[in-house]
This record gives C-alpha cells, structure tokens and sequence, in this order.
C-alpha cells in the first residue's frame, strides 16, 4: 500500500494523514470548492477537487471520488467518519474498483446500518437486549398493544436512524400516535426509509461503547470503554476513557459482549459496539458503528495504539499481533468536541470568519485539528472545528488539565462549545462521576452558563486591580 486517498475533510483527513506518512505512505486529499484553501489540503502529498461546496455535490459523490483515485493509481481509500464511512454501496464499489476500503466488508456495513438487521444478527449470541420488539412497527394500534407489555415510558426508534433522528421517547398512550408519525416522518426525511422499532425506555441510560479491532485472520480484540454520556440532542460532546462506573468484571463482559457483535457479521477493520447502561449497572447492546470514531483518541491515549495504523495494518492483510491480555488501561482521558455551536443559545450553528484561532499547548495536551485562523466555517458541513484531548494519571488530572486547555484556547469569530466543556468539567455531578445522559436537561443551562461566565470576569478583574495597585505601590515606593 503506497498511496492512500482520505474521503472525508477537516480534522479526521489530517487525522489519517498523519498516521500514513509516518508508515511511509502518500496520502491523497479531496476538496470541494469550500475546502479549496483548507489545512488539510496542503497536508496532503496530493489533492483533487470534486465538486460544489455542498456535501451532495462533492465529499458524498462517491462515484467520483473513486473515479479520482484510479486516475491517481490510489491504493486504498479511508473514508474517516460521516459522510460515505457507513455507506455500503460506495463501501462495495470501491471493492469492485480494486481498490482498498479501510474498513469493514459492505455486507457487515449493511447488516449494522439497520437497527433491526443488528438485532436480528446478534440474536443468537446471548447478548443483553432493551426490551421490546426486533421487527419494524408501522400500525400505532400494534405499538400500543406493544407498549402496554413491556410498559411506559417507550422509545420509538428509526431502524435506520442516528443521531437522534427519528428518535422519540413516548410517556402515555395518549401520545403514542402523533409521535410514532413524527417518527417515521422524520426517518423517511433523514435517511430513505421510514422502519421504526419500539423498545423500552431505559431511564437514567449511560452511553457506553466498546472499541473493537478485527483482522481477516479470525482475532477480535476489545480496547475497552469509552463514556459518552455528556451528550445534547443525543449527540456526544465529551466524552472519556475508561468510565467511571465500570468494575472489571462488567468491563470483561461488555468486551466480551462487543466481540460476539463485531463476529455476527464477520467484522473486519476498527468499529464501536454501543451499549447503554441502566442505573443498576445493566447493560443493553444498542448498535454497532462500521468506522472509525470521532473520539477514538481517548482510547489510543489510554492504551498506547494507534488505532489508524492497525486500521491500515489490516486493511493491507496483516495480522494482528496483540493479545488481549496485552491490553491494559493507563491513565485518563477526556475529549471535549469543539463545535461552532452557541452554548448560550441552545448549541445553534456559529459560523463567521476566524480572526483569532490559537490552540493550547502543553503536556498532557492533544489537538486534533481541522482549521486555523483567517478561515471562514463552512456553512456547508459539520461544525466541529476540532477535538481538544486532555491524559493524565488519573481522572481529576485529566480533567483539571481539560479546564486549562479550555482556557488556553483563543477563539475569535464565532461562538464554541468550550465555554459548555468548561461547566461540565466544573460540575460537581460530572466529577464526582454521577452523570447520564441526561446531564444537560438536569444541570445544564445558559443561565447557569452566564452566572459562571460572569463570576470568573469578575474574579479575573479583581486579580488584575490587585497586581495594577501593586504594582502602582512598588512604583511609589522610595529607593533606598
């Protein structure tokens, strides 16, 4: 494998580029008109343009990309994460072109992008389901009947949904029907297919995943948890490795759960079995995802690997040659997303031009990073400018070392979620480790933001009266 090309933009394609030329390999970017003058661009050995700044006419025109790279005589293509990384069609006819997909086999990608055909799967494996039915619902009569078993609160759920896309928790019969139309509606809108499912609400839920890496040669290995409970709109914003909350012996068997999964459907490559943990530390697979993962690095900082490189090891035939005994847990990690979001005014886009964009520096400290100053934030994509990474030797170090990386972070142009990072990382219920994913519905507010914002000002400028009259002291005081 001489030449790789990244299907993807921003942070993730700089991300992978990293990893390659360190194994000596070329790397190929890919940009639209928007991404023209991007960082990753110019880090790449290469670049192509394929197409209009919307994603639908350029990063997700798998066709093209692929045409691009047998032009460039690519060896391989890494889809990274979002846009076509789940999509099992450009996933085969990059099989079909010769070329490598750093990933899983199309077949598995199929069978894991279906909620119910994930369930179906892995049914025989033994592995703790939520309650509820593993089949698509479409008659309210039928999901209420269904309901009324297994009890309310339920969640309807669209088989082909994430994100929180066609997602809605029912209370009472009263509100299932709207509801379940909302959902299906949504679902058709989002993603093509309007299946949805019905399960059981899991009050208090803890967001936990499994990393798992498998080679062609029959080896499936765990790299532990990471806690991803920090989340608003059911979508992740922090999140940390390992949980706070595991004992070994749930950590052994959510691992050895992750793996039956991972071998249901021949899992080949990296990908993430996601559990959800109930207040009684029980734990229910909810799905499984066929890529790479926005915060891999919590995992590869606490295990030594770097999960890229096993990605690429794989993709090239190698087999693995870690045990899962060799695998051990040092240190704490925590990464916050930093996204053009307006913490302030319910995490809306913020794009604008950045005038000042310094990132932190230090020990302990890692940025992966997709943008710099003088750029404008596409309004086109994702908002996620970067991904602040804080390790340390133990979990309050972690997270101290996260406030100040936080603080060190200068951003002029538009508005971040770091100011959000900074209050959960302050919060009491986040450090003492009893949070869901709740956290931002019971604890978190613009209000309570501002209050914080305010006091910190006002301590700030008292530091800074206190050192001026001093100073003015030293100033007045006669040598001697």
């Amino acid at each position: 494998m001489k030449k790789i090309l990244i299907a993807n933009r921003g942070e993730i394609a700089i991300r992978v580029m990293k990893t390659a030329k360190k194994m000596g390999i070329k790397t190929v970017a890919v940009y639209s008109e928007a991404d023209r003058n991007a960082p990753h661009v110019r880090f790449a050995d290469e670049a192509v343009y394929i197409g209009e700044a919307p994603s639908n006419k350029s990063y997700l025109v798998g066709d093209r990309i692929i045409d691009e790279a047998k032009k460039l005589n690519v060896d391989a293509i890494h889809p990274g994460y979002g846009f076509l990384s789940e999509n099992a069609n450009f996933a085969e006819q990059v099989e079909k072109s010769g070329i490598i997909f750093i990933g899983p086999k199309s077949d598995a990608i199929r069978i894991m992008g279906s909620k119910l055909a994930a369930k179906e799967a892995v049914k025989s494996y033994n592995i703790p389901m939520v309650p509820g039915v593993d089949r698509a619902v479409t008659d309210p009569k039928e999901a209420i009947e269904i309901a009324k078993k297994i009890g309310f609160p339920i969640l309807i759920k669209a088989s082909a949904g994430g994100g929180g896309k066609g997602m809605r928790t029912v209370e009472n019969e009263t509100d299932l029907e709207i509801q379940m139309k909302r959902a299906i509606s949504e679902a058709i809108s989002a993603f093509g297919d309007g299946s949805v499912f019905v399960e059981k609400y899991i009050s208090s839920p803890r967001h936990i995943e499994i990393q798992i890496l498998a080679d062609s040669f029959g080896n499936t290995l765990h790299f532990f948890e990471r806690e991803c409970s920090i989340q608003r709109r059911h979508q992740k914003v922090i999140e940390e490795a390992p949980s706070s909350i595991l004992t070994p012996e749930i950590r052994t068997k959510m691992g050895e759960a992750a793996i039956k999964v991972a071998k249901s459907c021949n899992y080949i490559g990296a990908g993430t079995v996601e559990f959800l943990m109930d207040a009684d530390l029980n734990f229910y697979f909810l799905e499984m995802n066929t890529r790479l993962q926005v915060e891999h690095p919590v995992t590869e900082l606490i295990t030594g690997f770097d999960l890229v490189e096993l990605q690429i090891k794989i993709a090239r035939g190698e087999k693995l040659l870690i045990k899962q005994e060799d695998l051990k847990i040092n240190g704490h990690a925590l990464e916050l997303r930093v996204y053009a979001e307006d913490s302030m005014n319910n995490f809306l886009p913020s794009v604008g031009k950045l005038s000042v964009y310094q990132l932190p520096v230090g020990k302990g400290i890692r940025v992966d990073n997709g943008f710099e100053a003088g750029m404008d934030i596409p309004i086109y994509y994702d908002p996620m400018l970067s991904k602040l990474i804080t390790y340390g030797k133990t979990r309050k170090e972690a997270i101290e070392l996260m406030i100040d990386a936080i603080d060190n972070y200068k951003i002029v142009g538009a508005k971040t979620t770091l100011p959000f990072g900074k209050f959960v990382c302050n919060h009491e219920a986040f450090r003492s480790g009893n949070f869901d994913t709740h956290f931002v519905k019971n604890y978190y507010s613009a209000a309570k933001l501002q209050k914080e914002i305010e006091a910190e000002a006002k301590i700030a400028a008292s530091v800074a009266l206190k050192l001026y009259l001093d100073e003015q002291k030293l100033l007045k005081t006669p040598l001697t």
